[in-house]
């Protein structure tokens, strides 16, 4: 979007070879420029070699970059609204793993051709999360290729307060959002690998197309979590993240992760926990707080519109245990894996 490039799409008719081309200024007037939230901070935005923005005094910049690739992130069926969405979404919830309040995102999309209405409902999707959550789209660039979406982000938060992975001490009690699992079943229900009850299956995919960033969560945690991960690749491969990066264990017990009624109802208690455990993609957030900030918890994310359980404790050693009725317990599945 900084730039000046074409898309160019041949056809061939009765021997002759037609070529039309759109460009790209085009592409970017009619869809993103000037639309969705104008931040006061950004002092130049889209249409110049760079985009110029002024962050706060005290704050420190929280960038994050996702890549959604079609056929290994989202599928071609995938409504173009409901995709842009989330590409937002996705990089919204790194940014609520940090603390950080967002601020600015880049776009760089690459397409096979020029959709107008794709694009119509792909920018309105993008722009309903960006307006939802105060974000300015100040730049990127487009070009010609296999569909993909990449979104880069830029937060801020009050400087030495960022919550990390790396905080994480014995003892600490491990703490999850929302419920987990839905979203890889929502997948799957896309997929044709399930069937469920019609009256669960518009939550399941909805939940899979259309995650919540729990950014409001996240900027509550600064002061009383000691680390915090979203769950993008699911619990099992997520926390082991901070586990290495604190050097401590952990112990979790299974029958504490929160489960929705669409799927316990859908696939069983022990199905649907391992859905919890390795499905991806429920983009909650995960995070350890001391016992002395137990007391405070409550209060803090009474605001945040959103339930939260304790589901193990930290622990020495390098290593996560599941357990169930005080009993090992044994994963029935691999870990979500982008590769």
């Amino acid at each position: 979007m900084y730039g000046l490039r074409y898309f160019y799409k041949t056809y061939r008719w009765a021997g002759n070879r037609t070529r039309f081309i759109v460009k790209e200024f085009q592409l970017i007037e009619q869809f993103f420029r000037d639309k969705g939230q104008q931040r006061r901070d950004v002092h130049l935005g889209i249409g110049d070699d760079c985009a110029l923005v002024q962050p706060a005094e005290d704050k420190s910049i929280a960038i994050s970059c996702d890549t959604l690739v079609e056929n290994v992130h989202f599928l071609p069926s995938m409504p173009a609204h409901e995709l842009g969405y989330k590409a937002v979404a996705v990089n919204l919830s790194d940014l609520a793993a940090m603390g950080a309040d967002p601020a600015w995102m880049t776009l760089a999309l690459t397409l096979p051709d020029v959709d107008n209405q794709w694009l119509q409902d792909f920018s309105e999707g993008l722009f309903e999360a960006a307006e939802y959550y105060s974000v300015s789209l100040i730049g990127g660039d487009t070009t010609r290729g296999p569909r993909c979406i990449n979104v880069t982000i830029h937060g801020q938060v009050p400087t030495g307060k960022a919550l990390t992975r790396s905080g994480a001490k014995i003892g600490d009690w491990i703490y999850v959002t929302g419920t987990l699992g839905d979203s890889a079943l929502g997948l799957d229900l896309l997929l044709g690998k399930k069937e469920v009850d019609p009256q669960y299956k518009e939550f399941l995919i909805n939940r899979h197309y259309h995650p919540t960033p729990r950014i409001i969560a996240g900027q509550a945690l600064r002061t009383l979590a000691s680390s915090a991960i979203d769950l993008s690749d699911g619990l099992n491969s997520d926390i082991n993240h901070v586990l290495k990066s604190s050097d401590v264990g952990a112990i979790i017990d299974v029958n504490e992760l929160p489960l929705s009624k669409s799927l316990l109802e859908s696939v069983g208690k022990k199905e649907a926990i391992n859905y919890a455990l390795t499905g991806g993609e429920d983009y909650e957030l995960l995070f350890t707080v001391p016992e002395s900030q137990r007391g405070a918890l409550d209060t803090a994310l009474i605001h945040a519109g959103v339930k939260f359980v304790k589901i193990g404790q930290i622990c020495a050693g390098d290593k996560l245990r599941l357990v169930s009725d005080g009993q090992p317990y044994e994963l029935d599945s691999k870990n979500f894996e982008h590769f």
